[in-house]
């Protein structure tokens, strides 16, 4: 079954993305502006705004986040929202991902944040009897629920049930049931085309009479109605704002969401545009309107209208404390919901073992023109027709001319990228690191081939990008198997990955990417001290690029000025991670000062920061601890006698299931333990402050 669905699910993973970026940059205007500025809103219009077309936003992190709580419970049939709670807890970073911190009893999502934190479980944490129902009945249990269809393609009543749980983590009322119709409506979608059908169904899987009630009413208008524009004045004067409690009411929302999907029709732009031109809240109606059309009508639909996928070309956030998780794209996506689809449902599914392959026509996974090379770029074209590669077009390549592609591996921190644009702030470690080994099978279809280079745009220690190039390979017709390590250069972050083609002599031609991976930790990456990193360090700075590279759950992280990091947190699981969710087995090592702490060490194999092993100095002792949400086991525990203010190299290694602690290059502490396999490394303290002095990964 899952098979046969899998160019939907990724149809309907792109749909959301389209839809949200079509509202974002509209996100908060009111009709009238948006009336007179556009019109109608066809394509993206982020440059009007002032913005880049790919932002942090939640309805997109938090969709993608919040599945996670599948994967890590060992993929059940019967999630709770309490284990859904948990999730949030463990990948959300308070007050800087994924949600609109807003304030309690102001924003429903940092209420039920709030609640979760003071032990207060899910569903409790949503309901009504807590947080009230203006609160309770906001949007939000549908902006996230999109998942929870895709892994349950034409299962409705299962989709149904998971929904509710996740939606009960901050919502009640009436915007559980939408969610709950509205993921049923997702699922039938995958076989069921017929907009009217899928609603006609959808209601029979929830039982709130307020909710037939208002379907019932926009159905009626869109019957009536001869424009989009007539079902919109409908809902403002019945169901605008003002008529409910609240800042951003579900009821308002939900409607627009209908009427998009009944007044667009069988048009994929038009619904999402519809959504996106009538106001409120226009990013996650357009998401929502999205995800359920890109599912019933396919590729075909989506392509079916203007060009929206070249401009995406599948890019997406994922804004988690899992930094190295959150430069993603919509082909990553799909498979981990393939692999989630695959283990509820027992079936097997063949997924590439390659970062990018590519497997979906017109998929690109992020590949873009070199944005920097101007008259000298020879790429004409980057295209994927048939899901069988990347295809690399070139014309006048030649002396003076280089046809250069390139792929993000981070997010720009300049001030008109990412990280100076967005109420959504971009939290995010490099998915590539120095000396890691770049794979790639390139195919070259013509006799005549051009020289290959990799090289990397990373930032220096004045954060400023500086390129590094490797060494030139020279193809030859039909396959090309290709390496190359990442030099390492002081430990700074790598922006993107490039792909550099030459020529002597003028071509006219293309090459094929087959697939691209990197995998696993580091050989060995190295940051020295602050001033090494940046030499013009400002005292008590925290701005420098290398920095940010780490996500911090702790409430104050800086460079010190005489060492690398200092890490000072007022409770417990102040956490400060680095580097992939795929590093398996490999050693961290810090010299690290210990001032007046609770507890506090270094961190391994941490997915999010409620879920990791940490190798730590407490009440007198040396440990190896597991962390796994509110639970905390002592794996391994020896006296030692560490001194406050003492200094300490300390290393972590996890190899398999053997985890051990070294101070001073001598192993004091050992255990085994198979609950987590891989995940990023960094730091740890309780209720004090610690300070790093270097920081080491390296492959084991």
């Amino acid at each position: 079954m899952i098979n046969t669905y899998r160019e939907k699910i990724y149809a309907g993973v792109l749909g959301k993305c389209l839809g949200v970026y079509m509202g974002r940059p509209v996100e908060g205007w009111f009709y009238d502006r948006i009336n007179q500025a556009f019109g109608e809103v066809y394509n993206f219009k982020h440059k009007a705004a002032g913005a880049p077309l790919i932002v942090p936003d939640d309805d997109i992190s938090g969709t993608f986040a919040f599945f996670r709580a599948l994967e890590d419970n060992g993929y059940p049939k019967d999630l709770t929202a309490k284990q859904i709670g948990d999730t949030w807890l463990n990948y959300l970073v308070e007050n800087k991902t994924i949600l609109w911190w807003g304030g309690l009893s102001r924003s429903t999502e940092h209420s039920a944040y709030i609640r979760l934190k003071e032990g207060i479980p899910a569903p409790e944490s949503g309901s009504i009897a807590q947080n009230g129902q203006s609160m309770a009945e906001a949007i939000g249990a549908e902006i996230f629920i999109d998942t929870w269809a895709l892994v349950n393609p034409n299962q409705p009543e299962l989709a149904v049930r998971m929904a509710k749980e996740a939606a009960s983590v901050s919502h009640d009322g009436i915007a559980v049931s939408a969610a709950c119709f509205l993921a049923a409506m997702e699922s039938m979608a995958f076989e069921e085309t017929n907009m009217d059908v899928l609603i006609d169904r959808g209601l029979s899987y929830v039982d709130d009479g307020l909710l037939h009630r208002l379907v019932a009413d926009v159905r009626e208008q869109c019957r009536k109605a001869s424009d989009w524009h007539e079902v919109r004045e409908w809902i403002a004067a019945n169901h605008g704002y003002e008529k409910y409690p609240g800042n951003c009411p579900m009821i308002t929302n939900h409607l627009v969401v209908l009427a998009a999907l009944l007044m667009g029709g069988d048009d994929f732009n038009k619904s999402i545009m519809i959504a996106a031109s009538a106001g409120w809240d226009t990013d996650c109606n357009a998401g929502n309107v999205g995800c359920l059309n890109g599912i019933r009508l396919g590729l075909e639909g989506i392509n079916g209208g203007a060009d929206l996928r070249g401009p995406v070309a599948d890019r997406l956030y994922v804004v988690t404390a899992d930094g190295g998780d959150c430069v993603s794209d919509a082909v990553l996506e799909t498979r981990k919901i393939l692999r989630a689809a695959a283990e509820l449902y027992q079936e097997n599914v063949d997924l590439p073992d390659k970062r990018y392959a590519f497997e979906y026509p017109g998929s690109v996974q992020g590949f873009m023109i070199h944005p920097d090379y101007a008259e000298e770029q020879a790429l004409c074209g980057i295209s994927n027709p048939l899901g069988q590669g990347l295809e690399l077009e070139y014309r006048h390549l030649a002396p003076g001319s280089s046809a250069a592609a390139c792929v993000e591996t981070y997010v720009d921190k300049s001030p008109k990228g990412v990280g100076g644009t967005s109420y959504f702030e971009v939290y995010a470690s490099p998915n590539l690191y120095p000396t890691q080994t770049i794979n790639a099978l390139f195919f070259c279809p013509d006799e005549e081939t051009p020289s290959l280079r990799f090289f990397v745009d990373y930032y220096d220690g004045q954060d400023q990008l500086q390129k590094l190039t490797g060494e030139e390979f020279l193809l030859k017709p039909g396959e090309n198997l290709t390496s190359w390590e990442v030099p390492e250069h002081c430990g700074q972050a790598i922006y993107r990955l490039g792909i550099q083609l030459d020529s002597k002599k003028r071509l006219d031609g293309k090459v094929i990417l087959k697939w691209m991976d990197w995998t696993g930790a580091p050989r060995k990456y190295e940051m020295g001290k602050s001033y090494e990193m940046t030499p013009s360090l400002v005292t008590w700075t925290n701005e420098t690029i290398w920095l940010k590279t780490f996500v911090s759950s702790a409430d104050n992280f800086y460079p010190d000025y005489l060492r690398t990091f200092s890490v000072s947190h007022p409770g417990k699981n102040g956490i400060v991670t680095t580097g992939g969710p795929d590093w398996k087995d490999y050693t961290v090592t810090s010299a690290v000062t210990f001032s007046q702490q609770e507890c506090a060490g270094l961190v391994a194999r941490a997915k999010g920061h409620r879920r990791y092993y940490a190798a730590v100095f407490q009440d007198g002792k040396a440990k190896i601890i597991r962390r796994k949400d509110w639970e905390i086991t002592e794996l391994a525990a020896v006296p030692y006698a560490y001194k406050i203010d003492g200094e300490y190299q300390v290393s972590f290694t996890v190899k398999g299931k053997h985890l051990s602690m070294a101070v001073n290059g001598k192993t004091v502490a050992e255990a085994e333990d198979s609950s987590y396999a891989q995940g990023g490394a960094g730091y740890v303290v309780d209720r004090g402050a610690i300070l790093g002095d270097g920081f080491t990964v390296e492959r084991v």
